[in-house]
């Protein structure tokens, strides 16, 4: 990919933009259906999942990005992976149903039981060892069998993906690892051979 979108409606927008920088991705701010027109991915950044839940409603992007996911790939990081659950334990968030799974919403605790945990990911044939950093993160309750767990923490799913769509509890946008976000990018549709 080479321009990729950030919702920047709320949460750590700013810091996967850096992340994609980095990679040599241009970073398309998110706010309106028509910046989706500009991407070849999303990335739903950490935040609150339910005012980012008010705002997306607010700005018309729940059709629209239903629409740009069955196309084209999307990650989300802790409130972006709630909002890409199948289901969610808080019915003031309205989820965008994109990788079967129920998720916990700040299942860890508060902001003050944040903590940082290594983690062994594969993603792609390669594995690697990596900080997650988790902050109020969700838990991931339950999957469904299409999802494939990319990183855990004592068993517990901690990074998933389901066809072209990603998802983790964790931030990875806040470390210096930049393997899961040059995984993302590589991501594409299936597409089924007739």
């Amino acid at each position: 990919m080479k321009r990729v979108g950030v919702l920047g409606l709320q949460g750590a927008y700013a810091k996967h933009a850096a992340v994609l920088r980095r990679l040599e991705i241009q970073p398309v701010d998110v706010r309106r259906p028509s910046d989706l027109e500009k991407c070849e991915g999303l990335i739903i950044p950490g935040g609150e999942s339910t005012t980012m839940t008010k705002l997306i409603q607010e700005n018309d992007l729940y059709e629209n990005l239903g629409e740009f996911a069955r196309e084209k790939p999307l990650f989300g990081t802790c409130a972006g992976m709630i909002l890409m659950a199948t289901q969610v334990d808080d019915d003031r968030v309205r989820t965008l149903d994109l990788i079967d799974m129920t998720v916990d919403r700040n299942a860890y605790g508060r902001q003050v039981d944040s903590f940082v945990d290594e983690l062994e990911v594969t993603a792609d044939g390669e594995t690697f060892a990596m900080r997650g950093v988790f902050i109020r993160a969700p838990r991931i309750a339950a999957l469904g069998e299409g999802v494939e767990v990319l990183a855990s923490i004592d068993d517990e799913p901690v990074l998933v993906r389901q066809g072209h769509h990603m998802a983790a509890a964790f931030h990875p946008e806040l470390t210096n690892e930049t393997r899961i976000h040059r995984y993302f990018s590589t991501l594409k549709r299936e597409m089924s051979v007739a």
